[in-house]
């Protein structure tokens, strides 16, 4: 098509439902089909990086609170307070990368679950509206999975253990690390008591504790979640 060629006009109507002939016809819908899933793969795959990103973040915090705490007797014990507060902040990112992660692996399992599951075993497609629901979540994307599920399944996987792990050695410090030492006025913050530090401190760990196990109904797929194992798949593999 040259410069002076006219005949394509994106304004016309034939010009903005060009891609509409594509889903009528099988063959160019199947065509368009892979370029499509091979997007969605890549951005799932995007936000897993970006997941397991948060997560290192997360776990070099930890080894560097725990350094700087028990470096010296003279260490300060707050640097842990510090720490519990960085990876309550990283949890409040890592929340978000989630949730969009999972709206993405939500487009991509339908493809799968209609598409291609239905191609090597033409049983009929899980889903009647598989097309129509794809379409819908591309005109307005939205998020699939709450947030309190989000941070349930966050703190059960990753930040409730790390969390875990510096309230023991928070209290170990306060405590066993430093003998002689009242362990109220150990655990003191300049400017606040220990006691009050205390109460915060335990008071918050319960809420993690309390948001960690309280059951949610589930939102997000997770189809490797209570699900038995097939013939072709050890049990021991799970």
């Amino acid at each position: 098509m040259g410069p002076d060629d006219d005949s394509f006009d994106p304004e016309r109507e034939e010009g903005r439902e060009v891609a509409a002939e594509a889903g009528r016809e099988s063959s160019d819908f199947l065509s368009l089909l892979p370029h499509y899933y091979r997007g969605e793969v890549g951005q799932m795959s995007t936000g897993v990086s970006r997941l397991d990103l948060t997560v290192d973040w997360a776990i070099g915090l930890l080894a560097a609170v725990l350094a700087l705490s028990f470096a010296t007797p003279d260490s300060p014990p707050y640097f842990l307070l510090i720490g519990m507060l960085a990876l309550s902040i990283l949890l409040a990112f890592d929340l978000r990368r989630y949730r969009s992660y999972d709206a993405t692996r939500a487009r991509v399992r339908l493809i799968e679950e209609n598409v291609f599951a239905n191609a090597f075993d033409p049983d009929g497609a899980v889903h009647r509206e598989w097309r129509r629901a794809i379409a819908d979540d591309l005109r307005k994307p939205t998020l699939k999975v709450s947030r309190r599920e989000a941070m349930t399944r966050r703190l059960r996987r990753v930040y409730f253990p790390l969390q875990s792990v510096l309230l023991v050695a928070w209290i170990f410090r306060i405590t066993v690390f430093v003998s002689g030492e009242d362990w109220l006025e150990t655990a003191s913050v300049p400017g606040i008591p220990g006691t009050v530090v205390v109460a915060v401190v335990l008071g918050y760990y319960l809420a993690l504790l309390g948001v960690t196990v309280w059951p949610t109904p589930r939102q997000a797929k997770g189809e490797y979640h209570d699900v038995n194992p097939g013939e072709w798949k050890d049990e021991d593999e799970e």
